[in-house]
């Protein structure tokens, strides 16, 4: 743990023997705070609890960081310390989500570049593949990019460059575009988009998600009614939450940044325990299968070699 060693030895006191026993407090002097601009935070970032977390990797002393800070400023960070992996010009930001198969969609990019090159887009694709075959167990993954249509013409210039190119790229299952609304259908494993279209996309779904489920709540200031109908209502909230709880945004919680040279995932800034949890499952996860060094291997034998 990275941080102010008198904000964290209170919730440290409260934890059982054994868990602080695996436990090292690494003392930082600062906090880049989250509203602050990325280039600002990269700029005054000595001493701070980011910084020094990632040059805990960079070094070899950890293998992952888990960090609910500014997303800016931990891409950035992240970039410099840790470089990215040879063949790929920026990483990307990547979730798991559950979908309506009864299995999980790689979606990426969710806000790492606002603007992406067709060859960003075709980088992804791959990333996302090796993620969908370690991380979901698929072993030949459909990939599709997210676009306004399915038509072969629609879409802006790179989303139709990086079809093209995907077509013919060797060791990727391309099936063409999908829709928003296909986000959650389970017709592709790894769905490929720019970071502005993937975190637009994300957060709608998941406040449409939030809303929904804040709905089988029950409501306090209700009337009073027969036994049986607070019953029956606490009955269909249960088997309604059964059925629809995986949705739940804190399941899924935590966004791996796919393509540098170690593992950094981002949690929600406003993730419970649970949620944070889920975070750190998924970059034990990610160092446990080896996933940079799988997309390394991949990219030297799918990508053409640059000059």
């Amino acid at each position: 743990m990275v941080g102010q060693p008198d904000a964290i030895a209170p919730y440290l006191s409260a934890a059982d023997a054994s868990l602080r026993s695996r436990l090292r407090v690494v003392a930082a002097e600062t906090v880049i705070p989250n509203d602050a601009k990325p280039s600002h935070a990269i700029r005054n970032s000595r001493g701070s609890s980011m910084r020094i977390a990632l040059e805990l990797v960079k070094r070899g002393e950890a293998q992952a960081v888990v960090s609910a800070g500014n997303t800016g400023a931990l891409m950035g960070l992240a970039t410099l310390l840790l470089k990215p992996l040879e063949g790929i010009d920026r990483p990307a930001l990547v979730t798991v989500l559950p979908n309506q198969r009864k299995s999980k969609t790689v979606v990426l990019d969710l806000g790492a570049n606002v603007a992406c090159s067709s060859a960003m887009l075709v980088q992804f694709a791959v990333m996302g593949a090796v993620l969908a075959e370690e991380i979901v167990g698929i072993p030949a993954p459909r990939v599709a990019l997210l676009n306004i249509g399915e038509e072969e013409c629609k879409g802006l210039d790179n989303i139709r460059e990086a079809a093209a190119v995907l077509k013919t790229t060797p060791a990727i299952d391309y099936i063409g575009y999908l829709e928003g609304n296909d986000l959650l259908s389970g017709k592709t494993d790894v769905l490929v988009c720019d970071g502005f279209v993937g975190n637009v996309t994300l957060k709608t779904m998941e406040g449409v998600v939030r809303m929904f489920l804040s709905l089988l709540k029950p409501a306090g200031d209700k009337p009073r009614s027969a036994w049986w109908l607070r019953w029956l209502g606490r009955w269909i909230q249960k088997r309604v939450a059964k059925r629809f709880g995986h949705l739940n945004p804190d399941q899924y919680n935590g966004a791996c940044l796919l393509g540098l040279r170690g593992t950094v995932i981002k949690s929600h800034g406003a993730a419970n325990q649970r949620a944070f949890a889920v975070a750190i499952q998924q970059a034990v996860q990610a160092v446990q299968r080896q996933i940079p060094e799988r997309i390394a291997l991949r990219l030297k034998a799918v990508l053409p070699k640059s000059d």
